[in-house]
């Protein structure tokens, strides 16, 4: 039988011939990428390191630091840096979040492998990348010896029929998928089918980045024309890699058809997004405190550009705070000269610093006890961000503002149309 995506990139980093679901294979990995809060957390610098070429370090949760206990570590990783003679540095000024930033730089690429210690490193998988999240003393391992081992898992491929429509995001795309099947533990994701085509490469992302919330290993699609064309507008050009394909014979845990032309916006009710999401037709239309658009999932340009859209000439609903966190300096830059922060703003928004932010509920935007946020962010479980008797629902970047200028979760297509 033949093999998924995956277990191509796992066999040929690993030497061998084949790789199935159960084996255990130790992979050489391409790339490493270090973010900020392994630096301010028990950092030990090592005597040495594999490949200076194949380490990144990017400053990415707490930036600039709001404490000084990050600041630290923020002395940590430049003399890191600084030591290890890291080329791929990213500090304050070239910073944003470490998947965004992996995106703009080409550091994920095709038939690669790609570790972080971040949970959503999985976003790579849009690029064909064998992208994972691994604990810190996994990436020490890594820095050492450049391998690490994994197990292959089963894959569930999802073939994507029809045609997205334009009310449609990647988000709403996952959350169907997260709300329908529930739980991928222990399981590969594997994205492909005709319909792929419309889906644009920032979509794609979301789509990868979010199976963490669904506990998956891994998270891959296919390069396309789309795809090709994004590598190499970033660094990546087509000679420089060798994509992984799925064999026709490959072994699927499951296979679901998933019908784009038949979706609508959904929304994510408080506590999880498995099997607890609904297609907005269906959703209550909850009043809410704080509207929040970024993360790694949808703080891109094209969120941005899709906000400010909406609610350009308008103004956000009194009582309604929303924030906006552009994923990158990048992306605050581009957002800035195309004008959509100026729109943003002027609605009533505050546009933040490019970082983690709210998200993971450390600064920039924590939930009072009581309050309600609808957020475009990667998660929703309770205590995410902030307070523990706080509410927090997840939908896409439109769905967000439609929501910030009603006051309450609403169905955002008429705002699109």
């Amino acid at each position: 039988m033949g093999m998924t995506m995956m277990e191509k990139i796992l066999a040929r980093k690993a030497g061998v011939e084949k790789v199935s679901a159960g084996d255990t294979v130790v992979c050489d990995v391409d790339m490493t990428v270090m973010i900020d809060l392994q630096f301010a957390t028990s950092w030990v610098q090592p005597l040495k390191i594999n490949d200076p070429d194949k380490v990144a370090v990017i400053m990415d949760h707490a930036v600039p630091a709001p404490n000084v206990h990050d600041a630290i570590g923020g002395t940590h990783a430049r003399a890191f840096a600084r030591d290890f003679h890291i080329e791929k540095f990213y500090d304050v000024g070239r910073h944003g979040i470490c998947h965004q930033v992996i995106a703009e730089n080409g550091l994920a690429r095709p038939g690669e492998i790609l570790a972080c210690t971040d949970s959503h490193t999985c976003a790579g998988g849009a690029y064909n990348t064998a992208a994972r999240g691994l604990g810190p003393a996994e990436v020490y391992s890594i820095l050492c010896t450049g391998k690490t081992w994994f197990q292959a898992a089963p894959t569930i491929r999802y073939e994507f029929t029809g045609t997205k429509p334009d009310a449609v995001s990647g988000k709403d795309i996952f959350l169907y998928i997260g709300g329908t099947y529930g739980d991928a533990t222990n399981h590969n994701l594997e994205y492909g089918g005709p319909g792929l085509a419309s889906i644009p490469m920032n979509d794609r992302r979301t789509i990868a980045t979010q199976g963490a919330e669904i506990s998956a290993d891994f998270s891959t699609f296919p390069i396309d024309d789309l795809a090709r064309d994004f590598l190499a507008a970033h660094g990546a050009a087509p000679d420089s890699y060798t994509a992984a394909d799925p064999d026709p014979d490959a072994t699927y845990a499951a296979v679901r058809t998933v019908d784009l032309s038949s979706l609508e916006p959904y929304v994510a009710r408080p506590g999880t997004v498995s099997h607890n999401s609904l297609p907005i037709s269906a959703i209550e239309k909850r009043p809410v405190n704080q509207c929040f658009i970024g993360s790694c999932a949808n703080g891109q340009l094209e969120d941005l550009k899709i906000a400010a859209d909406i609610v350009r000439g308008r103004k956000v609903a009194p009582g309604v705070r929303l924030l906006i966190t552009p994923a990158s300096q990048e992306v605050y830059k581009d957002a800035m000269r195309a004008g959509y922060l100026q729109d943003l703003a002027d609605a009533g928004a505050v546009v933040t610093n490019s970082t983690c932010g709210a998200c993971f509920g450390y600064h920039m935007g924590l939930l009072a006890p009581g309050e309600v946020c609808l957020t475009s962010s990667t998660r929703n479980f309770t205590g995410r961000m902030g307070s523990p008797d706080a509410e927090i629902y997840m939908a896409s970047p439109a769905t967000v503002a439609a929501s910030a200028l009603a006051g309450h979760v609403t169905d955002p297509r008429g705002e699109l149309s």
